[in-house]
């Protein structure tokens, strides 16, 4: 039960602010955090460090949550990842910046007005080596480090989305033309009208209770509109399914889509310790090993083998969601299904740790044993538009 914020009272709906959404996206050397509010709010931002792993904190203490994500993939620079914590309606949003240790940064935080009425809080966080690690340096609010000065999107952003114009118009008359969509955005109608191929899995994902906890649009108006889109479930915490939708910008090229399987909600001590491992430039390697060789020899590989055994439990452990998305994926091909569940249950090997095996080639089926588990299916459909 939370604690921080109890003292506020407790206000109705119509008086407390609402935190809709929030986003991690990258802007050149500078990690965003953008939060979308229904009004102005002034947040509660502070560091500290928990038990070894410096934070960022940003606290909205009379708040209540919208729809928000409770984990935020980090951006492999500074955040490792975003949590949200929400207490009793009406007393508060939390949201925590878990970061890499060792990496000095500063930040600075401004509040941009938006659509309808939101407004936007805007924390901006870059590596600043003139600072000791796990002490940030404070930007004034008053003259904020520069940032893209576009209209901020009402949704989730990522680095290198822009604003999109209205679907079906290229900016430049060439390209990719985005479809007309009727379903909601993120909702399962629009994956599967973008996926018609990949619809009975999605369906199938939809029964099982999979919802929609992120979906991000990249690149520019009028030449693709790619998107991803993660899918979260209570039953299956350790899991998630990744979807990735690249539609085709030439003539004669298919749409891509592709759906993942995949532990990586996996958050063992070992995988945390392999993550930040992997964070480590040639300058730090050296400081510890004489060469890359030790380094993957002694540090990488003994934790990439307790990878190998922890995906491999959790898939057993699940071993029915993986065998019902083969299923649902490769309706035409059942001998997939052991094929796949023989190969998760092989002994894990400490000298090659793990390996990629290609299990169906229409649809495109990749089993990956290495590190995280996971089995990834391409669709392939024919493109509805193309460049010029």
């Amino acid at each position: 039960m939370l604690l921080w914020g109890l003292s506020c009272p407790a206000w109705g709906a119509g008086d407390t602010p609402e935190v809709r959404r929030l986003g991690l996206s990258r802007m050149g050397v500078h990690t965003l955090l953008t939060v979308v509010l229904d009004r102005p709010v002034t947040p509660q931002v502070s560091c500290r460090n928990l038990a070894g792993k410096p934070q960022v904190v940003v606290d909205f203490p009379r708040a209540r949550s919208g729809r928000l994500p409770s984990h935020l993939e980090g951006d492999d620079l500074l955040v490792q990842q975003v949590l949200t914590e929400t207490a009793a309606p009406g007393r508060g949003v939390r949201i925590i910046l878990d970061l890499y240790p060792e990496k000095p940064y500063a930040y600075w935080k401004q509040t941009r007005p938006g659509q309808g009425g939101q407004t936007f809080f805007i924390l901006g966080l870059k590596p600043n080596p003139q600072t000791q690690p796990v002490q940030a340096r404070v930007v004034p609010s008053a003259k904020p480090e520069p940032v893209p000065t576009a209209p901020l999107p009402s949704r989730d952003i990522r680095e290198n989305e822009l604003t999109p114009q209205a679907p079906g118009k290229a900016e430049d008359g060439g390209g990719y033309r985005e479809p007309q969509v009727s379903a909601a955005p993120g909702s399962f109608d629009e994956l599967r009208h973008l996926m018609p191929q990949a619809a009975r899995l999605l369906q199938g994902l939809e029964t099982d209770g999979w919802i929609v906890s992120q979906a991000n649009r990249y690149d520019r108006p009028g030449t693709r509109f790619s998107r991803d889109f993660i899918l979260t479930n209570r039953k299956y915490p350790e899991l998630s399914v990744k979807i990735a939708y690249l539609p085709a910008n030439l003539p004669n090229t298919p749409n891509i889509n592709i759906i993942m399987l995949t532990t990586d909600n996996l958050n063992s001590g070992d995988v945390t310790q392999y993550r930040g491992l992997r964070q480590w430039n040639f300058a730090k390697i050296r400081e510890k090993y004489e060469d890359i060789g030790d380094f993957f020899d002694d540090a990488l590989k003994p934790l990439r083998v307790k990878l190998r055994e922890e995906t491999k439990t959790v898939a057993m452990r699940n071993a029915a969601v993986f065998q019902n998305f083969l299923k649902l994926a490769c309706p035409e091909n059942p001998q997939v299904i052991p094929q796949v569940m023989k190969h998760v249950r092989e002994k894990v090997s400490p000298r090659f740790e793990g390996v990629q095996y290609t299990m169906s080639e229409n649809p495109l089926v990749i089993l990956n044993l290495v590190d995280f588990l996971y089995v990834k299916v391409y669709f392939l459909e024919a493109s509805s538009g193309g460049g010029s």
